[in-house]
């Protein structure tokens, strides 16, 4: 974190000083239980809990100063040195914005580079960001690279990782979610990036948009904010991001698996040059389910080799856009290939393996779902599972407003048609996906409903065999992935879940559950 004064933070956020002026913290926490020595406490309020009344713990731990919306006094009735602020989030993004300004300000007299990216879409923010951040921490870099901690994508997390960097920080990789129109483009406000990712449009959390039209405007916003030096790095296999181009003033870099060919117009509204797109020729999935293909660069001959470690067929398109973006950045093509052909996956339950000693396989992909991730989840079960007995152990999609019931219908359908051999479907919120797999002609054994996460956990305590592969997948609130861990441990280890909560006890909901 760069030095900034109580008396600056008060000016930069318009806040009342109450506190010595020259009180310098040496780092910002939402949660008290991660404050320590010279930190800033952000005492936000929340749904289930208010920040303001875990001030004095954090103090007790090191805190040095709080923004604040209230004062808070101590037991002898003496107020904690604070900024006291009208809105402690907007403050926190205030900050943030200024301290994005000073360290590209400082670089720049200093003759160094800085690079801010900025990634959105509907899926695989973050396993882009964890591929990209690995490519720019590979490199050979004048600085260090900063990105988020586990799905931090909001108001909150986007701040806290903008805080983490300092004026050696050459990288600053922003994931940037959204559950409205404006989200997007008051985070690109507060970041400034120079290169903008777009990932694709899909139907999660359409809802709450108002429909997928109203998700295209929002994460377009992204490319809107780039300055006409910057690049819009965008998927021409989404004809949704493709038309995005119309909407930026930056340089168009587009990425594709499909074959190449004449430009295609995506329904009259741009036209990508093929010179400047980033393809992946020659894709296959092998044996054990990874992604291997040739990575062709704009204005490159030769084909670069990839040879990922993730698994499945949907993370081909992450890994081309961690690689456009680098390249983008102007990281060498052999060095782009060497780290996406290393990396595993850094971030928890995204298509997560894990082989019991028993033989039995377990794929836990369900920190997030929607239509999209569900079907491209399914059909990598299927691939994998290929002379296995394979089970999919399903939670609800949330926030697909009207079309809930037809897309969770249309997902038991495909459970059905690509033979999987037993499907455990869990929650009386997806009950409809197991109707329609039931209708589709899975009865019996084959297709079981689970009134709740206990009840699906003793069935397949019960019924896994050496030799089966299971997954687990839903949307994060539905917590399936606390199942897929308990199954996933051997029988005599503890069952409790690694996880904890993001943003602790002053925390509403955590970054990255419910941010698209």
């Amino acid at each position: 974190m760069i030095a900034l004064t109580a008396a600056e933070i008060a000016d930069i956020t318009n806040g009342r000083l109450a506190a010595e002026p020259g009180i310098t913290p040496a780092s910002v926490v939402t949660d008290s239980r991660e404050a320590t020595a010279g930190s800033l406490y952000v005492a936000k309020p929340g749904e289930n809990a208010d920040g303001h009344d875990f001030v004095a713990a954090a103090f007790d731990r090191g805190a040095v100063l709080a923004l604040v919306e209230r004062e808070v006094a101590d037991d002898a009735g003496t107020n904690y040195p604070a900024v006291v602020v009208e809105d402690a989030v907007l403050a926190m993004g205030a900050l943030a914005a200024e301290a994005v300004r000073r360290i590209r300000a400082n670089r720049e007299a200093a003759g160094s580079a800085f690079t801010v990216i900025g990634i959105t879409g509907s899926a695989g923010k973050t396993t882009t960001k964890d591929l990209l951040a690995g490519i720019f921490s590979a490199a050979d870099a004048e600085g260090a690279t900063v990105a988020p901690q586990g799905s931090y994508n909001g108001e909150i997390g986007v701040p806290l990782t903008v805080f983490k960097a300092d004026f050696d920080t050459r990288y600053l990789v922003i994931e940037m979610g959204a559950t409205g129109i404006g989200h997007i483009r008051y985070l690109a406000d507060m970041v400034r990036p120079e290169i903008g990712v777009v990932l694709g449009v899909g139907t999660a959390h359409a809802g709450e948009f108002g429909g997928v039209e109203n998700i295209a405007v929002a994460k377009g916003e992204l490319v809107e904010a780039l300055p006409a030096g910057g690049t819009a790095v965008l998927n021409l296999d989404d004809s949704r991001v493709a038309a995005m181009a119309a909407r930026t003033r930056a340089r168009v870099l587009g990425y594709t698996s499909r074959p190449a060919g004449p430009g295609q117009d995506n329904d009259g509204r741009t036209d990508v040059a093929q010179a400047n797109v980033v393809r992946a020729v020659d894709v296959e999935l092998n044996a054990a389910g990874h992604p291997e293909f040739e990575l062709y660069l704009p204005g490159e001959t030769a084909g670069h080799h990839i040879s990922a470690k993730l698994i499945g067929a949907h993370h081909i398109a992450n890994l081309l856009a961690a690689a456009a973006a680098a390249h983008a950045a102007g990281i060498p093509g052999a060095q782009i290939a060497a780290s996406l052909s290393a990396q595993t996956a850094a971030s928890r339950w995204r298509m997560e393996r894990t082989e019991r000693p028993d033989g039995v396989t377990v794929i836990n992909d369900a920190y997030n779902a929607n239509p999209e991730s569900m079907r491209a989840a399914l059909r990598t079960l299927a691939e994998l599972g290929r002379g296995r007995r394979t089970w999919a152990v399903l939670g609800a999609m949330l926030e697909l407003g009207p079309d809930s019931i037809r897309e969770h219908m249309a997902v038991g359908t495909q459970v059905v048609r690509l033979n999987i051999s037993r499907l455990v479907v869990v929650g009386r919120e997806a009950r409809s996906l197991y109707v329609s797999a039931v209708n589709e002609g899975s009865w019996g054994d084959e297709c079981v409903f689970a009134e709740t996460a206990d009840e699906a956990y003793e069935l397949l305590q019960a019924e896994l065999q050496p030799g089966d592969l299971v997954l687990f997948k839903s949307s994060n609130g539905i917590g399936l992935r606390h199942l897929g861990d308990r199954i996933a441990l051997p029988p005599q280890a503890p069952q409790d879940s690694p996880e904890r909560p993001a943003e602790g006890n002053a925390a509403t909901a955590t970054e990255g559950s419910a941010q698209l």
